[in-house]
Parts: structure tokens; sequence; C-alpha cells
């Protein structure tokens, strides 16, 4: 099925082709210097009514070295008879262009990056006629995101990055450190990448988590006229309906408390009904912030 993680996952190559660098260190690979980067259509399909399409193809001509094909495909879970379409499209691709092609599986989770990694053989007995071994990015070599100055050198890459990771426990605080990273953005600048990374994250367990934190960057920079700011303050209109405060508290509340579930940080029922009963908003908000990064539940009354 294709989803919209899916499709983020491969897609942010297309657009953004920076994105390959630091793709190529992460495999161990030396990366084009100086190269000419062209989307090619991903359509493998023949004459006859049988349709094959892989994810994304790019097209790459170094300065220095031959050129070559990147078939890029997203991989959210183990699929039966994939690594048999894998070996077609690099063929195919091999044939039609008469160019090497490098096979790269983009995967969110461990399991499914280590049996991307085939390798899948064409083999009778104990003869093999093709083997096929895709490149894997995936969690074990996309680097977490760790530092705000790293979202604004290099935003593509460090979207790309939390969608990989969304998957993993670490998910929340990468959340964080990329929201942290876009309080320098411009307004259209911003507004690009929470687009993004809000599509991106559709389909996984932190999607919300991602909202939450769009609407908690805002009270960073007041009268900035930030994208953030923009949400925060139409929120705050329309919390003047009776009840909408309440709804609100409770809405953060509850985000606080899965941060830390998601996480694996035990919750006593004494810091549960602490949390839940409390209204402030602001109080709220910095609980929610302390939770990205606490290694107990304590920790979210500790003062700095």
């Amino acid at each position: 099925m294709v989803t919209s993680t899916h499709e983020t996952s491969h897609r942010i190559f297309q657009d953004h082709p920076e994105v390959l660098t630091p793709a190529f260190e992460a495999l161990g690979l030396p990366p084009p210097a100086k190269a000419i980067i062209e989307a090619l259509t991903p359509d493998a399909t023949e004459l006859k009514p049988l349709e094959r399409r892989a994810d994304t193809v790019l097209k790459v001509e170094p300065s220095e070295g031959e050129a070559f094909l990147i078939a890029i495909e997203a991989q959210t879970s183990r699929v039966r008879g994939k690594g048999a379409s894998w070996s077609y499209y690099v063929a195919y691709l091999r044939a039609k262009f008469d160019l090497p092609v490098l096979l790269v599986a983009v995967c969110r989770n461990r399991r499914t990056a280590s049996w991307a990694a085939g390798p899948f053989e064409c083999r009778v007995g104990t003869w093999t006629t093709q083997v096929t071994r895709p490149f894997v990015l995936g969690p074990d070599n996309v680097p977490e995101i760790t530092d705000e100055s790293l979202v604004a050198r290099e935003p593509a890459m460090a979207t790309f990055s939390a969608i990989v990771h969304s998957e993993s426990e670490n998910a929340p605080a990468i959340l964080g450190m990329l929201a942290r990273g876009m309080r320098s953005f411009d307004k259209a600048t911003a507004k690009y990448w929470c687009e993004w990374l809000e599509v991106g994250l559709e389909n996984t367990p932190v999607r919300e988590t991602w909202r939450e934190l769009e609407k908690m960057v805002a009270t960073y920079f007041p009268g900035r006229g930030t994208l953030f700011e923009e949400t925060y303050l139409e929120g705050k209109a329309e919390g003047k309906a009776e009840g909408k405060a309440e709804g609100k508290a409770e809405g953060k509340a509850e985000a606080t408390l899965r941060v830390l579930e998601k996480r694996g940080i035990p919750v006593p029922e004494e810091t549960r009904d602490r949390i839940t009963s409390c209204t402030d908003l602001d109080t709220l908000t910095q609980w929610f912030d302390r939770s990205l990064t606490a290694t107990a539940a304590e920790d979210l009354f500790v003062e700095e």
C-alpha cells in the first residue's frame, strides 16, 4: 500500500538531491563530486499489461567518473516477491539506459532494513544466475538529529532523518530537536518543511507528537509572525469559546503522557493524576517540553 510516509521517503531525493551526499556517506560510498542529477521516469512497464514502477530513479553525472543511475525504493515492511521486483528494476534500467544501477532501499525499522539488504538470488540448485544486494538507508546508518544547527544547515537531511527514525524510541526527542532547529527559519521555509514532515509522519505513531510540537514552538518567538505563532494565536482565538480551554489542557496532558509512554518511561499513578488534573496551559506546555528529554517522570516537575 502506498502511504504518505512511503511517498516522502523517496520523493525527498527528487525534490532535494542534496540529501544524496549525506546518504552516500551513510552507505559508506564516496559521494559524486559536482554531479548533475536528473530525475528519470520510474516506469518499468513493458508493452504487455504488466505494470512495474520503481519509486524514484535518478541519473547522476559526476564531474569525474562515469554516470550511473540510483533507483530508490521506500519499504515500510517485508513484502513477498519484492526481491524479484527489485532484480527486475535493476536489470530493466541497466538495459534501457545502458548505465550501471545502484539500488537503495529506505526503511524505518531495523527488521525491515535487515531483510531489505538481501541477498535476493535467482538460482536453480547450486547454480546462481543473478544476485541483487540493495544498499539500505535505515535507523542503523542514518544519523539521528542531535544538533539544532544541523536543521538550519541541512533541513532536507534533517527531515529525512526524522522520518527514517519515526519508529524509534527516540523519535519524540528527535522531533523536539527538529522543532527547536526550525525556529531559525523564515515563515515560508518553516511552513514548507513542517508540511513535508507532517505528511511524512502521517502513518506513524508520532504524528500527533509532531503536531503538538508545531504549536509548542509558537510560544518561543512572540511577535515574529512565524507559521508556529499563527497556529498558536489561531488556537488561542478559538479557545475563547466555552469549554475550549479545558479541551486544550486535556489534549496537552494526553500528549505528555503519550510521549512518556512511547519513550518507555513509567508513570506512577500520582504523577498521572497530577498531569491530568492540571488546567494551566503554560505549565502543561513546560511539562510536555520536558517529557521529550526526561529520563524519569519526576523530571517533569524539576525546576531548571
